[in-house]
C-alpha cells in the first residue's frame, strides 16, 4: 500500500511542541464539571429502555406489548415492525466492503429472528427511567429457539444452523492476501519449519462511560439533534442519514460532549442510538437512552475472536523464508462498521512485522456466529497480526535452539532500507528497529537476566523473559487507497484554524477526543506554528454544526492526520499574516522573516509586527494588500500520502509459582517510537494505558459463551478487567524516527502498547515454562492454565 514519496517540511520543535505541559482538559473533569451525554437534560424529556433477546438464536413468533403499554407513565412501545412500517431505510450499514462480501440487512430492531443474546426486539419510551425499565419487563416475546454457534471454526462447517438466509455456510467473506505460490516454494526450499495454532479470545470493551444517547427531533424544522458517546460524530451523521433514518445530512446535528473512554467501542453506528433518534422522531419529544454495564457487555462490539494456524519457514541460520497463515475470524451475528476491515486488511498486512520476510500468504475466513458483533478494539487487526508473527518468532527460535532475540535481530529490516515494501503489501515509512530493540534489551540488562534465569531454575524457580517487536499501521490513508480497499469513508481529516480579532485562536478539529488529550496536543501544534502561547488556543471537537466535516478518532490517526491538518492550516494562516505584515511594513514578502510570533524585515529587527496584532488588523480590514479579503483563518482538508508506522520493542519479565501457576510480572520495559513527540507526558500516559490493556488480554480477559450462546462474562465480577494492583511499574523510553508522510513527523501512539504487550507477556510465560516443554499457551494465560501445563510435563 504505497504512496508517493515526498520530503517532509521539518517542524520547529523548539518550544511548546515537544514540551510535557499539563493537560488542559483534566481539571474540569477532576472537579466533576464535565458534561457527559447522560448529563444532558431537556424540557419534556422521555426515557428509552430496549427489550433484548435472552436467546442467542431464535425465530420471533409473537411480541405482545399490551401489558407494557398499559403501565403508568408509558408513552409508547415499538417493535421492529413499527420501525419497518415507518418507511425509514432501517439499516445499520457496514463501512468496509470486501470482494464477495455477504451483507445481510442489520435493522434497528429485529423483526424475523434474533441472532445473538442482546439483540433488540422492542423499545419502550416512558416519562421516567424507572417506568421504562419496569414496562420493558412486561413485554412478552414468544420464540422458537434455534441452535446457537459461537465458534468461528465450527460455524462454517456443514450441518451448522444458518444464521442469515443470505449465507447458507455462515461465511461472510473469504479473504486472501499475499503470494501463495511463492510461499509454497519458500516452504519447500527452507531447512525447517515451525508452526503454532492459537486462539485470540474475544475482548469486551470497558470504557468508564457506558454508551448513551439523547435525541431531540423538531417537527417544525424537521431537524434532529443527537448527543451521543461518539468517536466520530460526522461519520455517525452520515450513516444515520444515508443508511438508517433517511434524513438529509444537513438536518442532523451530532454532538459528542465529554466521552469517557472508547478504545474503539464508540466508533461504530449501533442500533441503540439510532432507535433513540427514531423514537424522538415518532413522538416529537426528547428521548434519552443509557446502557447499563451489563447491557453494554451484551451489545458493545467485542474485539478479536480469531482462531489461527500459522507456519514459518526458516533456514538453519535463522533466516526467515516465508510465512503462511490461515485464520477463522468470528464476526458475530451482524456486520459492524469496521468489522470486515479489522480481520482482513488491518490484520494480514502487518504479518511481516519488523522483519524481512520474502514471501507471505494469509487467508481469512470471516464467519457469522450467534454472538455479539465484533469490530475494531484498541490495536484492531494490528494487535492480532503482530501477535501471530511474534508467536511464530518464538516457536521458530525454539525449533532452532536460538535465543529469541537473536532470531529477531537477524531478520530485522535494516535502517537503510526504508521506505521498505513488505511482502504483505505495506510500504513502511521510516524506522530504526534495531536501535529500539537494543535500547529495550539494555534497559533490562538482557544477558544478565538470562544468567539469572539459569541460576533460579537450579533453585526450582521459573523466570521468563518475553520480547515483542511491533509495528503499527496508523492513520489509514490516502483516501483513494482506502476506497480501493473497500472503505466507505475517506482517510482525510479537516480542521479550521481561526484567529479572533483580539489575537486568540480557535482550532476546530474533525477528530473526537475520548481522553487522549487532544485539547492540549492540538493547542501545542497550533501555538508552535503561530508563535503564540498555548493559553491563547482553544480546541473544539465533537459537534457537526461547529465543525463542517471530519473523520473522527480511531486507528492512531489523530496526531498524524488530525494534527497534520491543523499544522497545515496554521501555516496557511501564518502565510496570510506574512503578506499583511509585508504590506504594512512596506517590504517584499520574501524579505519578511518569522520567529516566536513576530514578523520582521530581514536585517531590520526593529521593524516588526506580532501575529496577534496582525490578526486585529486583518479583522479591521482598513489596510490590507490589494484584493485580500479580511479575516485570518484557514480551512484545511489533509489527505496524507500514506500510513505512518509506529514501532518499538517491549520486554516483559515474569516469575511463575510452580505450586499454583500464579504469574507475577517482575518488570515491564517499553521502548516506543512514535516519530516526533508532541507531548511526552501524554505519550507516556497512552503507553501506560495501552500496556494495561495488553496485559489484560494476555492474562485476564476473555469473553465466554456457553453452548447455548449465552454470555457468561456479563458483569465486572465475571469478566476480569485488570486492577492496578495486578500491574507492575512500567519503565518507558523512546526513540524518535520522524515520519516523512505528514507535516509534523509524528506517527501515532494510541494503540502501540496494546499491540506489543500481549505477545511480550505470553512470550515471557512460555519462556518460563521452557523446562516443561511448553512453547505456547492461549490467552488469557491463567494460573490454572499454567499449572495444568506444568503438570502435563
Amino acid at each position: 500500500m504505497s504512496g508517493a514519496e515526498s520530503e517532509r517540511e521539518e517542524p520547529d520543535v523548539e518550544g511548546v511542541f515537544g514540551a510535557g505541559i499539563k493537560r488542559d482538559e483534566d481539571l474540569p473533569l477532576l472537579l466533576g464539571e464535565g458534561t457527559y451525554t447522560d448529563d444532558i437534560s431537556l424540557p419534556g424529556m422521555t426515557y428509552l429502555a430496549i427489550k433484548r433477546s435472552d436467546h442467542a438464536h431464535a425465530r420471533i413468533v409473537d411480541i405482545d406489548t399490551s401489558e407494557a403499554e398499559s403501565k403508568a407513565d408509558v408513552v409508547a412501545v415499538y417493535t421492529g415492525d413499527d420501525v419497518e412500517a415507518s418507511g425509514v431505510p432501517n439499516t445499520i450499514p457496514t463501512a468496509w466492503d470486501l470482494p464477495g462480501l455477504v451483507q445481510p440487512q442489520y435493522r434497528m430492531l429485529a423483526i424475523d429472528k434474533v441472532r445473538h443474546e442482546g439483540d433488540g426486539v422492542a423499545a419502550v419510551v416512558a416519562e421516567t427511567p424507572q417506568a421504562a425499565h419496569e414496562a420493558r419487563k412486561r413485554i412478552h416475546v414468544e420464540y422458537e429457539e434455534l441452535e446457537a454457534v459461537t465458534d468461528p471454526v465450527t460455524a462454517v462447517e456443514r450441518d451448522i444452523p444458518q444464521i442469515h438466509e443470505e449465507s447458507d455456510d455462515n461465511i461472510a467473506f473469504d479473504f486472501e492476501l499475499g503470494d501463495a505460490d511463492a510461499v509454497n516454494e519458500s516452504f519447500s526450499a527452507a531447512d525447517r519449519t515451525a508452526s503454532v495454532t492459537l486462539r485470540q479470545p474475544r475482548l469486551i470493551p470497558n470504557a468508564i462511560e457506558p454508551r448513551a444517547a439523547v435525541a431531540d427531533w423538531n417537527d417544525s424544522t424537521q431537524k434532529l439533534r443527537l448527543w451521543m458517546t461518539s468517536q466520530n460524530p460526522h461519520l455517525h451523521r452520515m450513516l444515520l442519514s444515508a443508511g438508517t433514518l433517511g434524513i438529509p445530512e444537513n438536518n442532523i446535528r451530532v454532538i459528542a460532549p465529554e466521552v469517557g473512554g472508547g478504545f474503539g467501542s464508540k466508533i461504530y453506528h449501533y442500533p441503540d442510538e439510532a432507535i433513540t433518534a427514531w423514537c424522538s422522531m415518532q413522538l416529537g419529544r426528547p428521548v434519552k437512552w443509557r446502557a447499563s454495564r451489563s447491557e453494554g457487555y451484551l451489545t458493545d462490539c467485542h474485539g478479536r475472536d480469531h482462531v489461527t494456524d500459522a507456519e514459518i519457514a526458516i533456514d538453519n541460520d535463522g533466516t526467515i523464508q516465508g510465512v503462511r497463515v490461515e485464520t477463522h475470524a468470528g464476526l458475530g451475528a451482524h456486520l459492524s462498521q469496521f468489522g470486515t476491515a479489522t480481520p482482513s486488511y488491518l490484520y494480514a498486512t502487518v504479518l511481516s512485522g519488523q522483519y524481512t520476510i520474502p514471501a507471505i500468504h494469509c487467508r481469512v475466513i470471516g464467519a457469522f456466529t450467534t454472538t455479539t458483533p465484533v469490530d475494531a478494539y484498541r490495536g484492531a487487526g494490528r494487535a492480532e497480526g503482530i501477535y501471530v508473527i511474534e508467536r511464530l518468532m518464538d516457536v521458530a527460535a525454539r525449533e532452532l535452539g536460538m535465543d529469541p532475540t537473536e532470531i529477531r535481530r537477524k531478520n530485522l529490516i535494516p535502517a537503510d532500507e526504508f521506505p521498505y515494501e513488505s511482502a504483505a503489501a505495506l510500504v513502511y515509512d521510516s524506522g530504526e528497529y534495531e536501535r529500539a530493540m537494543e535500547t529495550a534489551l539494555e534497559h533490562v540488562d538482557y544477558e544478565t537476566l538470562r544468567e539469572q534465569q539459569q541460576t533460579l531454575r537450579e533453585e526450582g524457580r521459573y523466570l521468563g523473559i518475553g520480547v515483542a517487536n511491533f509495528i503499527e499501521s496508523a492513520g489509514l490513508s490516502p483516501s483513494g487507497l482506502a476506497g480501493q480497499l473497500g472503505a466507505q469513508a475517506g482517510g482525510w481529516e479537516s480542521s479550521i484554524v481561526r484567529f479572533d480579532s483580539t489575537g486568540s485562536v480557535t482550532v476546530l478539529a474533525g477528530t473526537a477526543d475520548q481522553g487522549q488529550g487532544h485539547r492540549t496536543t492540538y493547542a501545542q501544534i497550533a501555538a508552535e506554528e503561530l508563535g503564540i502561547s498555548v493559553d491563547d488556543v482553544e480546541v473544539v471537537e465533537g459537534d457537526t454544526d461547529r465543525i463542517p466535516q471530519g473523520m473522527g478518532t480511531y486507528g492512531s490517526r489523530s496526531a498524524s492526520v488530525g494534527g497534520g491538518s491543523i499544522a497545515r492550516g496554521a501555516r496557511d494562516v501564518r502565510e496570510k499574516a506574512r503578506r499583511i505584515a509585508a504590506h504594512q511594513l512596506e517590504a517584499s514578502v520574501d524579505d519578511i522573516e518569522f520567529e516566536d510570533g513576530e514578523f520582521y524585515v530581514a536585517g531590520a529587527s526593529d521593524r516588526s509586527l506580532h501575529i496577534q496584532a496582525i490578526a486585529h488588523e486583518a479583522y479591521l480590514g482598513h489596510d490590507l494588500p490589494e484584493e485580500m479579503d479580511p479575516g485570518l483563518e484557514a480551512t484545511n482538508f489533509y489527505d496524507p500520502e500514506n500510513f505512518t508506522y509506529p514501532f518499538g520493542t517491549h520486554v516483559a519479565v515474569v516469575e511463575i509459582d510452580p505450586e499454583t501457576g500464579a504469574i507475577t510480572i517482575e518488570r515491564y520495559v517499553a521502548v516506543d517510537d512514535c516519530g516526533e513527540i508532541i507531548n511526552p507526558t501524554i505519550v507516556e500516559g497512552q503507553v501506560h494505558g495501552g500496556i494495561a490493556q495488553g496485559i489484560g488480554a494476555a492474562l485476564y480477559e476473555g469473553a465466554a459463551y456457553d453452548e447455548d450462546g449465552h454470555l457468561q462474562t456479563r458483569r465486572m465480577d465475571e469478566y476480569a478487567v485488570p486492577h492496578a494492583t495486578y500491574l507492575p511499574d512500567f519503565e518507558t523510553d523512546s526513540t524518535v524516527t520522524p515520519s516523512p508522510h505528514n507535516p509534523i513527523g509524528v506517527k501515532g501512539v494510541g494503540e502501540s502498547a496494546t499491540i506489543a504487550a500481549a505477545p511480550a507477556v505470553v512470550a515471557a510465560v512460555t519462556d518460563a515454562l521452557e523446562p516443561f516443554d511448553v512453547d505456547h499457551l492461549d490467552m488469557p494465560v491463567t494460573p490454572e492454565t499454567v499449572w495444568r501445563a506444568m503438570e502435563e510435563e
